[in-house]
Formats: C-alpha cells, sequence, structure tokens
C-alpha cells in the first residue's frame, strides 16, 4: 500500500492526449512556405527549404542537450545571418503565427481524451500538461482550442521552461506547481525515454501510453526502461489508477 496516494497526474500532449490528422510532411511544408511568404510581406527573402534545415539542427542539438531554445530564437538568428539584423519582433511573431495556424490544423483531441480527463476530474484528481515544444504560444492556443484547459491546473511548456523532457528539471518545475513531492505524481506519456525516463529518474510513478509510441526509434535510443504500467488507451488510466490507489 503506498505511504503517499497519486493524486496528481501529469500529462505529456502530443501522441497522447492529441494526434495528427495525416502525415506531416506536406503540412510543414506548407507551414514554412506560410512563415516565408508572411516575412515577404515585408521584405525579407528566406528560402523555405532553407528554413526547415535550419529546424533540423536545432532538433538534433535540443536532442543532445535537453535545451529548448524555441522556434522564435531559431528564426531570429537564421535571419541575422542572412542580413538581417534588426528585425522587430512582432514581424517574427506573425511569421511563426503564419506556420502554426497550418499546423494547427493537423493536431486533433485523441477521442477517449475528454471522458478520461472528466472522470479523473470527478474524482478529484489534480492533472498538469508539460509539453516538449519549440514555441509556448503554439500549446497553449492548442489547448484553448481542444477546450481542455479549464481541466488543467497549469500547461508548461520546455519553450518556457527552457528544458526538455526527459531532463529532471522538467519535472521538478511541473512538481513545484502543485508543491508535492514525487511519490503524489504520475506521469502519462508516449515516450519511453522522454516521459517515462525522465519521471522515473525523480521516482514519479510512469504510464506509458503506447498506441502512438514510436517504438523502433525508443529502442534504438538503447536504454532499457520499464513503465509502471503500459496502456493502449486512456480509457484505461482511471481504472489503473484505482489499482494505484486502493480504497
Amino acid at each position: 500500500m503506498n505511504a503517499s496516494p497519486v493524486r496528481h497526474i501529469l500529462f505529456d500532449l502530443g501522441g497522447t492526449l492529441m494526434h495528427a490528422r495525416r502525415n506531416w510532411l506536406p503540412v510543414l511544408e506548407q507551414a514554412d512556405q506560410a512563415l516565408t511568404e508572411t516575412l515577404r510581406k515585408y521584405d525579407i527573402d528566406l528560402d523555405s527549404r532553407t528554413f526547415r534545415a535550419r529546424l533540423h539542427q536545432y532538433y538534433e542539438q535540443r536532442d543532445k542537450d535537453l535545451q529548448e531554445t524555441t522556434y522564435h530564437f531559431v528564426l531570429r538568428e537564421l535571419l541575422k545571418e542572412l542580413g538581417y539584423a534588426e528585425i522587430a519582433e512582432s514581424i517574427l511573431r506573425s511569421a511563426l503565427d503564419a506556420l502554426y495556424l497550418i499546423t494547427q490544423k493537423n493536431w486533433v483531441l485523441e477521442d477517449d481524451a475528454l471522458e478520461m480527463i472528466r472522470g479523473l476530474k470527478s474524482r478529484n484528481y489534480q492533472l498538469g500538461i508539460f509539453s516538449n515544444a519549440g514555441d509556448d504560444k503554439d500549446v497553449q492556443e492548442l489547448v484553448e482550442g481542444f477546450g481542455i484547459r479549464p481541466y488543467f491546473d497549469f500547461v508548461l511548456t520546455s519553450a518556457a521552461c527552457f528544458y526538455r523532457k526527459p531532463h529532471p528539471r522538467t519535472f521538478e518545475i511541473a512538481l513545484a506547481q502543485w508543491s508535492i513531492p514525487p511519490e503524489e505524481a504520475a506521469m502519462v506519456g508516449d515516450s519511453l525515454i522522454a516521459d517515462m525516463a525522465g519521471a522515473k529518474s525523480l521516482n514519479i510513478k510512469t504510464i506509458w501510453l503506447t498506441r502512438r509510441a514510436h517504438f523502433s526509434a525508443e529502442q534504438e535510443a538503447g536504454q532499457r526502461i520499464e513503465p509502471d504500467f503500459s496502456l493502449s488507451t486512456l480509457r484505461a488510466l482511471l481504472p489503473t489508477l484505482e489499482r494505484i490507489n486502493p480504497k
């Protein structure tokens, strides 16, 4: 029997509470084009392929050091290298907003997410979100658009907190929102490395959602991670928590 009941549930977002409608490649091409076309209105010439190539460099770096420098920073630095040193922040933001206007349409809330969230709240669980993401505004808008914000105590992103999961600091920041010890929380996510390994490092209960998990990529990372529980759907979450917190 647990000394401390687990009443605080931290969720990942992409691949856990929401999923992509269709393949990302054509969506990203359209989004990059929207960004460069917005910049062109301000006489800023940026090739969309150059922008995407720089983003891939950024992805590789952040996966190594687990630090989020954000899309905003990447775009600003790239334009500076191309000779556009003094770009107003509002212009950068409008270009990114154009990009996210496209990508946000490709995300959809999981069919069983809202029912699960309501069920947890009706049983007085405290809920939070921590998403690895390169833009905080994008995530906040997605959560607002899905109509689920009222159910969550907080929505945190690596873009706002600097650190990326599985860095222990991300989980410490989340736990600090509730002022609780790790033993009173559970992490629900689709990534063995970012979500499960990160949470385990702080002794947070781990609940792996497998239906959108990328098994080959996780296995190739060479990490043997054993979550406390594995679920194929969010509908199984409440019964799992009842196992963790027997009456």
